[in-house]
C-alpha cells in the first residue's frame, strides 16, 4: 500500500548531507529503490555511480560533440537553424530566452539521427552509430532508475514509468550543449543577483525539464546549479565519469506531486575551457495520457492535476518562457489540497 507523503521540504540536515550519490552496484534491490525514492522526494536530483554505461560509449560521443562545435560557424549552421531540432546558438526556445551557449538537438530515433548526421558530420555513418549507441545506453539507465522508482513507490505495475520511455513512439530527445570560454564581458548577460560574481553569466537560464526524467553528463568543467525547495542555489561539482538524474514535470504529475521537478540552470563561467553537457530527456509518446497514478491519489491527497497528453503538455511548454512553472496550467484549481499548498507557499 502506498501512503502519499506531504510535499517534501528540505531541511538543514538535508543541505548538510549534500547532493545524494547512489551506487547502483552495492545495495540490494529494495534498498536501492528506497534510496532513489528518497532522493527524488528530497531533491528531485541525484548522481548515479557504477551506472553501467561503457566508458568508450561516453568518450566517443564527447569526441563527436567537440569535433562538431569546433567547426567554423558557417559549417555548423548547415545543421540549423534548430526548429526545434538541429543546431542553435544563443536562442533558447521560441519566446525570447537567451543563453551563452550553442547546442545540437536531436530526436532519439535512428532514422531522424541518420538524416541529421549528413549536415553535422563529415562521416555521417560514424556519427549516427555513436549517437545511437549513447542514446541506447542512457535510455537503459533511465529505465532502470524509473523501475526502481516504481518498486520504491510500491505501485502495482513496477514498469509503469519506464514503459513511457520504452514505447517505440517515445518522444525522447538528446541535447548537446556547448558553453565556450568567456571572452567578452557583456553586462547584459550577467546574472542579476546581488551576490553574483562580476564574471558570472547565464549559460542556460533557470527552468525545470518538462519530460519524465533527465540523464545528464558533462565534461570536467563546472557550471550546473540546482535550486533547493527553499530557493537556495547549489553548485553541482562536475564529474565526467558519472551521470546526474533529474525529475521532470511529467514525473511530478504522475506521482501527484510527491516528487517535484528540479529547477536548475547553467552558468557560463569558465575562462579557459569549454563546457559540454550531454542531456537525454526521457519522454512519453505524443499521444500518451498523463495523470496521477491511482496509488498516488487518496481522499487525503486528491489528484492535483488534470489528465493531459504529452503532446498537449509539450505544445503548452513551447508557448511559455523558460522559467515558467508549466504544470500550474494543468492544476485542478478547486482541489482543497492545492489551496492548502498555496497557503503554505505564502
Amino acid at each position: 500500500m502506498v501512503v502519499p507523503s506531504p510535499s517534501p521540504m528540505r531541511t538543514k540536515k538535508t543541505k548538510a548531507v549534500g547532493i545524494p550519490t547512489i551506487d547502483l552496484s552495492t545495495y540490494n534491490r529494495s534498498k536501492l529503490a528506497e534510496l532513489v525514492v528518497e532522493a527524488c522526494e528530497e531533491y528531485g536530483f541525484f548522481k548515479v555511480v557504477n551506472h553501467g554505461v561503457p566508458k568508450e560509449v561516453i568518450a566517443r560521443i564527447e569526441e563527436e560533440g567537440f569535433d562538431f562545435f569546433a567547426k567554423p560557424a558557417a559549417e555548423k549552421q548547415r545543421a540549423g537553424p534548430a526548429s526545434p531540432f538541429g543546431y542553435g546558438s544563443k536562442n533558447i526556445g521560441r519566446n525570447g530566452d537567451m543563453g551563452e551557449l550553442e547546442y545540437l538537438l536531436l530526436q532519439s530515433n535512428p532514422l531522424s539521427i541518420s538524416e541529421t548526421s549528413n549536415a553535422v558530420s563529415n562521416d555521417p555513418t560514424k556519427f549516427s552509430c555513436v549517437v545511437n549507441d549513447y542514446i541506447e545506453a542512457v535510455k537503459e539507465l533511465a529505465c532502470e532508475v524509473l523501475d526502481l522508482v516504481g518498486e520504491g513507490l510500491w505501485v502495482s505495475d513496477k514498469s509503469v514509468f519506464s514503459g513511457f520511455i520504452r514505447d517505440v513512439q517515445s518522444d525522447s530527445i538528446l541535447r548537446l550543449n556547448h558553453y565556450p570560454p568567456l571572452v567578452d564581458k557583456d553586462p547584459s548577460a550577467k546574472l542579476a543577483h546581488p551576490c553574483a560574481n562580476n564574471n558570472t553569466r547565464i549559460g542556460f537560464g533557470e527552468h525545470s525539464d518538462p519530460q519524465i526524467l533527465t540523464i545528464l553528463r558533462s565534461n570536467d568543467v563546472g557550471g550546473l546549479q540546482i535550486s533547493l525547495y527553499d530557493g537556495l542555489w547549489v553548485p553541482v561539482p562536475p564529474d565526467s565519469n558519472e551521470f546526474f538524474v533529474m525529475v521532470g514535470d511529467v514525473l511530478q504529475a504522475l506521482t501527484n506531486g510527491r516528487f517535484q521537478s528540479v529547477r536548475h540552470r547553467a552558468l557560463a563561467n569558465s575562462v579557459t575551457k569549454p563546457r559540454m553537457s550531454m542531456v537525454y530527456f526521457g519522454a512519453p509518446s505524443l499521444n500518451a495520457w498523463i495523470s496521477p497514478l491511482p496509488e498516488m491519489v487518496s481522499p487525503q491527497k486528491p489528484s492535483l492535476y488534470k489528465p493531459f497528453t504529452w503532446g498537449q503538455y509539450k505544445k503548452a511548454a513551447y508557448t511559455t518562457r523558460l522559467g515558467d512553472s508549466r504544470l500550474d496550467n494543468f492544476k485542478i484549481t478547486n482541489n482543497p489540497s492545492t489551496c492548502l499548498d498555496n497557503l503554505v507557499d505564502q
